[in-house]
């Protein structure tokens, strides 16, 4: 609902029938942290996992927690699925029955890319283009297919499935008749004004790309970018109509809820940035859409995190509770999406860097003591920082309360040669 190019329709008649929490924040504005967030239902500030170079299972929280599907599993589901769910570096072996293609392999290989891509290679791999082959041999496609397989296999015990996709994940390539539906030439651009950082702190501005933007801007390839990201989304869409058409047609479609997620936001040049990685709204606000038994459609516009999946899932299906959970269920909103919700989402980048987003409000306190507010009421885009006005001293300080009592050290780091291998041999002692 944030750009009016977006080509959605399925996700469009998901949200016909969900919950829409329009105001859904992740944990974390990066890949690893954010699931490891999700799946674990513990807050990277008490895990320790800041990073993408930081595994669950390395973190003294994080070594012997129940994750979401396990907790699933102990109570007699059948826990599977394909795609990327789990960072892609730190699969979880014990979380599944099984996993496709393998339980340390999430996703399917995709086709290989020929002839050179658009974008910036020497900017952290920003490319994108179409490529001419069929949507079944996209690894996207594919994963959807092996779930599509699941649901229609006869079964003895309930079913726990995921399905990720990773299209939308850098480099951004579809097949070319995706890609050429998008024309830059009529998509619209974000609006950014200039000098939108003046106001912020050196530890904030740190986190922006501005010579990518300037970059994007100065050699024309801004329009390129924002038409490849939304043929993206489209080809996305495709696939998770798939598998909601194969859902419906199944016997399996009237017992089961439906959650619609993605890990964290992305700037496309709001606030002179590209990418994630920051705590400003486009990072953190994430798509969230619930459906199933007994939820009646809505819009809900309270703030919620990622983090409250676990406790909700568990509620709506009537499973012991799991004691060490951080987040709360939503399913007061599910029953009355309008209710009174006080609890505002919380937001952690790197260690003592956090965000707070009320109804209205977005906090940042970062590490050294520097801070930004933005009145979202008035100033969506966050284009002035209102932290310093004496007015706002209780507003920041109620916001303030919310903030995480402890900022647990950097768990244990697996990078460099033979990354892989290693953790394979950590999991396998962990399982043993």
């Amino acid at each position: 609902g944030r750009h009016p190019d977006a080509v959605a329709p399925n996700l469009s008649r998901l949200a016909a029938r969900s919950v829409v929490f329009e105001r859904a924040y992740c944990q974390a504005p990066i890949c690893n942290p954010s699931r490891a967030s999700l799946m674990s239902g513990l807050r990277p500030s008490t895990t320790g996992v800041y990073h993408n170079r930081n595994p669950l299972r390395y973190s003294p929280a994080g070594r012997d927690v129940v994750t979401l599907p396990q907790h699933f599993r102990a109570h007699g589901y059948e826990a599977t699925g394909s795609g990327k769910v789990y960072h892609g570096k730190y699969p979880d072996p014990m979380s599944w029955d099984s996993y496709s293609p393998s339980p340390f392999a999430q996703s399917h290989p995709g086709p290989a890319y020929e002839g050179p891509l658009h974008g910036m290679e020497d900017m952290g791999n920003l490319e994108w283009g179409g490529i001419d082959v069929a949507d079944e041999e996209m690894s996207d496609h594919r994963s959807v297919s092996d779930c599509i397989e699941h649901l229609q296999k006869p079964r003895h015990r309930p079913l726990f499935l995921t399905c990720g996709q990773t299209v939308t994940h850098l480099t951004w390539v579809t097949p070319q008749s995706t890609f050429e539906r998008f024309d830059p030439a009529s998509v619209q651009l974000p609006e950014v004004v200039d000098g939108d950082l003046d106001d912020v702190s050196p530890v904030g501005r740190r986190f922006a790309n501005e010579g990518l933007q300037a970059r994007m801007k100065s050699e024309g390839r801004w329009a390129d970018a924002v038409a490849a990201y939304l043929a993206c989304i489209h080809f996305a869409d495709q696939q998770m109509g798939r598998l909601i058409e194969a859902l419906d047609s199944s016997d399996r479609a009237q017992d089961t809820y439906i959650v619609f997620w993605a890990d964290h936001g992305w700037h496309l040049g709001e606030k002179s940035h590209w990418r994630k990685s920051t705590l400003w709204e486009e990072a953190t606000r994430v798509p969230l859409m619930m459906a199933g038994p007994g939820i009646e459609p809505g819009r809900c516009s309270s703030p919620v995190g990622l983090i409250d999946i676990y406790p909700t899932l568990v509620e709506l299906c009537g499973l012991s509770a799991a004691p060490h959970l951080e987040g709360q269920s939503l399913v007061p909103l599910l029953e009355d999406p309008r209710r009174d919700w006080e609890r505002p989402a919380l937001t952690t980048h790197r260690r003592g860097d956090h965000a707070v987003r009320s109804q209205r409000w977005r906090y940042i306190r970062y590490h050294d003591g520097s801070e930004e507010l933005y009145d979202h009421d008035a100033d969506e885009m966050e284009w002035t920082n209102r932290a310093h006005e004496p007015a706002l001293a209780s507003v920041k300080e109620d916001l303030a309360g919310w903030l995480p009592t402890m900022d647990a050290p950097e768990s244990e780091i697996e990078d460099g040669p033979g990354a892989d291998r290693r953790y394979r041999q950590r999991i396998a002692e962990l399982m043993a």
